[in-house]
């Protein structure tokens, strides 16, 4: 039987829910089902979260950076150190290393803020359909299973925590080239509670949901393509305003630049009322063989 949206979202709940094993060293479980790498965003998530558990008090992360080392392997539990190098009266910073069997798979910086006031600016959000107008993730996946190679199927249509709605037509059918940008809104299937650290969390874990495929887009390739290798090599995470992660967002990225088998796309996040809560950037892998 299929699970529920609510059995979803709290089985992405006790997966972000690290378990402090001593002072600045945690554990991030395993994915239910996960098989071969971990997907980047949960390493992520957590590697935030312990972080978050670390600093603790009033000061709110605002920045993180990290760099992914090594394929995670979903056979293994996750283990994260944190290192607390500085905490003053309006700003504090830790490093995370987050290893498997001995051997660091990210590091990861994060600074945390004490909330204040101060001018303020931001860019518009575009104008793009609502959530309500367009066909899901799930339903565009459903649609098209008949074009998905076999080993990717039950990947490809399991159902998941986080709904994706495109605006932009899927480009896994007809990866025809066009120009490096994408439109999509997200949120938690279900909602979520008021921890505003899980809420930054699991933004962080869907952050690297959408943004690698940008820089393909004018190359007509995708990632489950057999000539096709793709991996994160960092992701920068800044979270500008509150917002909740089971509400709609928009992710609008872009692609400025691809060259020497890497590709840098940048994103941007906005609430459904136009606020920009968060912006993001990361660098990938992008190698096409033959």
């Amino acid at each position: 039987m299929e699970p529920t949206p609510a059995d979803l979202v709290a089985g992405l709940v006790e997966l972000l829910d690290i378990e402090e094993i001593d002072t600045d060293l945690y554990r991030g479980a395993r994915n239910p089902g996960g098989v071969g790498r971990v997907f980047g965003g949960q390493v992520i998530g957590q590697a935030l979260q312990a972080a978050q558990r670390s600093i603790g008090g009033a000061k709110i992360a605002h920045s993180l950076h990290a760099y992914f080392l090594r394929p995670g392997d979903e056979q293994h539990p996750i283990i994260y150190r944190v290192v607390r190098d500085f905490t003053g009266r309006s700003f504090a910073n830790a490093r995370v290393i987050a290893m498997q069997r001995g051997q660091a798979i990210l590091n990861m910086a994060a600074s945390f803020q004490l909330p204040e006031e101060g001018m303020m600016h931001q860019d518009a959000m575009p104008d793009v359909p609502p959530p309500e107008a367009l066909r899901s993730d799930r339903e565009l996946r459903e649609a098209m299973q008949d074009h998905i190679p076999d080993k990717f199927r039950r990947l490809f249509l399991r159902a998941r925590p986080i709904e994706i709605r495109p605006v932009e037509a899927d480009h896994l059918v007809d990866p025809s080239p066009c120009a490096p940008f994408q439109n999509c809104w997200f949120r938690a299937v279900a909602p979520l509670g008021d921890d505003a650290t899980l809420h930054r969390a699991i933004l962080a874990y869907a952050s690297d949901m959408m943004l690698l495929g940008t820089c393909m887009l004018p190359h007509g390739v995708h990632w489950m393509m057999d000539q096709v290798q793709t991996a994160s090599l960092d992701h920068a995470l800044w979270l500008h305003e509150p917002f909740r992660a089971d509400d709609w967002l928009l992710y609008t990225t872009d692609s400025p630049w691809a060259g020497h088998a890497r590709g840098f796309n940048r994103g941007r996040i906005f609430a459904r009322d136009g606020g920009l809560v968060a912006s993001v950037a990361q660098e990938g892998l992008v190698r096409v063989r033959g």
